[in-house]
């Protein structure tokens, strides 16, 4: 069908991306002739994100491809330049070998991203009917029954991140020492699922999730207040209500940061200099987020759109870059 808003952004952004190429020619680009590879990972705010600086740098001259990537086997493909850079990194969820491959000087981070985001224990509003005493997290020791299903009997269940998002889940449950079991969902798409379902059938449900995310236009949620976090929480077994272990508390608040192969800046410099300045507005991402997975419409014209609509925004990042 034809439409005109989507033509107009499409040409709008043309029309942009020959401006940059221009400015562009001035700056030390580097090689591209050889492809600077952007991971994409399993959620769809991080496929805004990544598009977005993909597309931008694109029209700077450069040659980008977009390589699906596990969230945490993206740091190995960075360390070995298979990946060029990843975008989103949630600093609290980049496992054990984002460290690792950091002190070795492997990878290299770019600086933040800038959302303002929130992870840990979500759930729809109608259980504070159902579990009385929620948001307080020893709700779920007197509601407990509420929670078991044939599958998890019987333990209370937990829906949980997909298995390749990490243990965070069954970690939390472990060390609260709760009659719980953390369920690993299939995918991001099955955490939304199944949370509309839980809604709409007024059925018990505490998942795993995170801010910024579409889906809070659509359904109201309430978070599960676990102790608050500090860093004694993961070294000090003696803080916190178990006294038997460590990391009985909440999530930390998560940071977002963008990270490279470490030879990236030296490879293609005018790239790095604009991935440095780039970041992203969370309400800006969460209506890209709806138009996207509710709403139906292809990334690729809702980045256009974005692109094409807001160029005082990035047109500065371009022009620091192409000096």
């Amino acid at each position: 069908m034809f439409n005109a808003k989507t033509l107009r952004s499409k040409l709008a952004f043309g029309t942009a991306a020959l401006a940059l190429a221009g400015a562009a020619e001035a700056a030390e680009l580097g090689a591209t002739d050889e492809p600077i590879k952007l991971a994409i990972n399993e959620w769809t705010g991080q496929h805004i994100s990544t598009r977005i600086a993909g597309e931008i740098l694109r029209s700077m001259g450069y040659d980008i491809e977009y390589v699906t990537a596990g969230n945490y086997p993206q740091f190995s493909a960075l360390g070995d330049g298979e990946l060029s850079a990843t975008l989103e990194v949630w600093t609290n969820n980049s496992g054990d070998i984002y460290p690792k491959m950091k002190e070795a000087g492997a990878i290299v981070d770019i600086g933040p991203l800038g959302l303002t985001t929130r992870e840990g224990w979500m759930y729809p509003k109608h259980m504070e009917n159902v579990c009385p005493g929620l948001p307080d997290w020893k709700a779920l020791v007197d509601c407990q029954a509420r929670f078991v299903t044939a599958d998890t009997f019987p333990q209370g269940r937990i829906l949980a991140y997909p298995a390749d998002w990490g243990t965070r889940s069954a970690d939390i449950i472990k060390s609260m020492a709760l009659d719980y079991k953390a369920v690993p969902a299939g995918s991001e798409g099955a955490l939304i699922a199944e949370l509309k379902s839980a809604e709409a059938r007024k059925t018990p449900l505490v998942m795993m999730f995170w801010a910024p995310h579409w889906v809070f236009s659509e359904v109201e949620a309430g978070w599960v207040e676990l102790p608050a976090y500090d860093p004694a929480c993961q070294t000090d077994p003696s803080w916190g209500p178990n006294p038997d272990a460590t990391g009985d508390c909440g999530v930390e608040a998560p940071g977002t940061i963008k990270v490279a192969w470490s030879g990236f800046e030296e490879k293609w410099p005018a790239a790095w200099e604009f991935l440095d300045r780039f970041t992203m507005e969370t309400s800006q991402q969460e209506i890209m987020m709806k138009a996207i997975d509710q709403d139906g419409q292809p990334i690729d014209e809702v980045v256009a759109t974005w692109i094409a609509d807001n160029s005082a925004t990035w047109q500065p990042w371009v022009n620091a870059a192409s000096k």
